[in-house]
């Protein structure tokens, strides 16, 4: 037994994990079982009074209890990927903003459909098509219908994942690299000026270079989102994965856990940082339907600040019903 005198802002809860206890009413009830009739716990924690702690050998046997609220079945949900079949639409939605000192530097708006269809199965990868229409950029350059009218020329894209859903490998048709010469002209017809062109070679080398355009298109904003390692296997009630954020694709630690457990034809998984980030900061919200773990929306806010500059991001994915 150990003699601990309670903090300010300590709760059984904060205690427990540090002594790793799995079930903080233990710790209430070792407390109570044994303290001065004046220490005794009703509520909450009081700072200076005294808590008594259990030792290892009591700790160990309340947790082979197994009897955690975390452990709850459906809080460790086993999210079995089933999208065969799949042929979805979903309504994107991306706003970038960027500050420095509190004043507004930039801001960008875009929103389009993007359309999933699983088309088959390859050994232990999932394969489907991505399209993208019905583009809007509040940008409204030049350049920004430029890189739209390039990148309709190779839709429908293939995406390779694993049997959980996490992205593997992305490419082009072969019969739209066949024909990409004739779509070129194309371009260079509706955008005729110098630097469309320099643009427009640059395009065509990133997608007749396998390796290149590959992971170009994982550093695509809705392709990361709705091909996560969101499935990953939850242990105490916990799920992490490892995803990248912003233009300089910085690796961030996620965590992720369910947010109610009375869920029944869909479950929504809560995400934030597994460690504290001085100049980052992550949230995310996945609803899956159930029965075969397919996204039905996502909405998914990140900040980053570098060189004083602070860059929010927040991403809307809807399943178009």
């Amino acid at each position: 037994m150990i003699v601990h005198f309670i903090l300010s802002g300590e709760t059984l809860e904060s205690i427990s994990e540090e002594i790793q206890l799995e079930n903080p009413k233990y710790l209430k009830e070792y407390h109570n079982q044994r303290c001065a009739r004046e220490d005794y716990i009703h509520d909450r924690l009081v700072p200076r009074k005294k808590l008594l702690i259990p030792g290892i050998k009591e700790i160990n046997e309340y947790n082979n209890r197994n009897d955690a609220p975390f452990k709850a079945l459906k809080l460790n949900p086993a999210l079995v990927f089933n999208p065969e079949n799949l042929d979805m639409k979903y309504f994107v939605e991306i706003i970038e903003s960027a500050e420095r000192e509190g004043e507004n530097i930039g801001r960008n708006f875009i929103t389009y459909t993007a359309h999933i269809k699983w088309i088959g199965k390859d050994g232990d990868h999932h394969i489907f098509e991505l399209s993208k229409t019905n583009f809007f950029n509040m940008d409204g350059s030049k350049m920004a219908d430029l890189a739209r009218e390039c990148m309709n020329f190779i839709y429908p894209m293939l995406i390779y994942t694993n049997l959980q859903g996490e992205v593997m490998k992305i490419e082009v048709l072969d019969e739209i690299l066949n024909d990409f010469n004739d779509k070129k002209e194309k371009l260079f017809d509706l955008f005729p000026d110098k630097y469309a062109g320099i643009y427009i070679e640059e395009f065509e080398f990133i997608v007749r270079d396998k390796e290149l355009f590959d992971r170009r298109m994982k550093e695509d904003s809705f392709i990361k989102a709705y091909f996560a390692a969101i499935r990953n296997k939850f242990i105490n009630g916990k799920s992490f994965f490892y995803q990248t954020i912003g233009e300089e694709n910085l690796s961030v630690h996620i965590q992720q856990t369910v947010s109610n457990d009375q869920y029944s034809d869909e479950i929504v998984l809560f995400q934030g940082l597994n460690s504290l980030e001085k100049d980052i900061s992550y949230s995310g919200n996945y609803s899956l339907y159930t029965e075969n773990s397919v996204i039905n929306k996502v909405e998914i806010d990140y900040f980053i600040s570098r060189y004083s500059v602070e860059n929010k991001t927040k991403i809307i994915i809807k399943h178009l019903s």
